[in-house]
């Protein structure tokens, strides 16, 4: 859960998740959409994907993300224990 809460303390990557939201996208395309270096976004896609917040796919030489729906189903079921 700790790299979960890790993940998601970044606003660059709950910009990703926000982008991922739209559907899959390569990790170029992901780049484009933000003013860092591609290493830079591929260590914020890094740190999701251990997170489980995504999932990567390669084929070739492109990596496609997608999200990792079932873990947001886990945290809100985890969340909604809380409200009375």
């Amino acid at each position: 859960m700790n790299a979960l809460f890790k993940a998601l303390n970044d606003p660059t990557r709950r910009a990703i998740l926000e982008l991922l939201r739209e559907g899959p996208r390569t990790a170029g395309d992901i780049a484009e959409a933000f003013h860092f270096s591609k290493p830079t976004i591929s260590h914020h896609l890094d740190l999701l994907r251990q997170a489980d917040l995504v999932t990567s796919d390669k084929q070739g030489q492109f990596v496609t993300y997608t999200l990792n729906m079932t873990v947001f189903d886990e945290i809100i079921g985890w969340l909604m224990q809380f409200k009375a």
